[in-house]
């Protein structure tokens, strides 16, 4: 094997050992990340781990990243084990998928929900992986828009609101009804904002029996969205 495959193989090694500290450290410290932390705990000298992250936020972004691809990934394959037509069992898949996922990875979904790292700006690479979830939801309005089988809502936005919506239709899903679309992102936000609930201890002791009462909460939101 020549020596350059061999350092990018080692280093693509050592990129992923260090993201994986960085995550238990996620878990035992919150968001707030030390490099220095970091590198103690793989037992090499602080100036070392610079070679792979130069900074704090650089290692932030990438656990950033990775932890949107895992959870689009599961959401979407959620999605995709579900016949096309049937609009609501896809919408229910997708969203007890994003729950799941955050259930089994509280540390990971805290970094992406939760509040925000004090200092930590979000470059753009992180937009694209973050629209994931919200874009297979709105896939499934606009297949049944396309079908036939959803009936938009009466369009009662406010005009700006609507000109803000009309923006990201034409941009991600051309010809989907703003009303629809504005459902379609309550749908959205009141997913993660249940999800958020049910982690971060919100609904204790409250609500005992938690995913009965998640699948009633979307159930309602499928309701709004006019899923058949």
């Amino acid at each position: 094997m020549p020596a350059s495959s061999i350092r990018a193989r080692v280093r693509a090694e050592m990129i992923d050992e260090i993201k994986a500290v960085a995550r238990r450290h996620l878990a035992s410290d919150g968001a707030d990340l030390s490099l220095r932390a970091v590198a103690r705990d793989m037992g090499m000298v602080s100036s070392a781990i610079y070679r792979y992250f130069p900074s704090r936020d650089d290692l932030l972004t990438a656990l950033i990243i990775e932890a949107y691809q895992a959870l689009g990934d599961a959401v979407e394959a959620a999605d995709a084990a579900v016949d096309r037509a049937d609009l609501r069992g896809r919408w229910h898949a997708v969203c007890r998928a994003a729950r799941t996922w955050a259930l089994a990875h509280p540390a990971e979904y805290a970094l992406l929900y939760g509040s925000p790292v004090p200092g930590y700006a979000a470059p753009v690479d992180t937009v694209l992986p973050a629209q994931r979830p919200p874009l297979t939801l709105l896939g499934i309005l606009r297949d049944g828009v396309a079908a036939g089988r959803i009936t938009p809502p009466e369009d009662d936005l406010p005009e700006p609101v609507r000109a803000d919506l009309a923006e990201i239709a034409d941009g991600l899903f051309p010809g989907l009804p703003e009303a629809l679309l504005a459902r379609g992102m309550a749908g959205w936000t009141q997913l993660f904002g249940l999800i958020s609930f049910d982690l971060f201890g919100r609904l204790d002791p409250v609500v005992p029996h938690r995913d009965a009462y998640f699948d009633h909460q979307t159930a309602l939101m499928a309701d709004l969205v006019g899923l058949p």
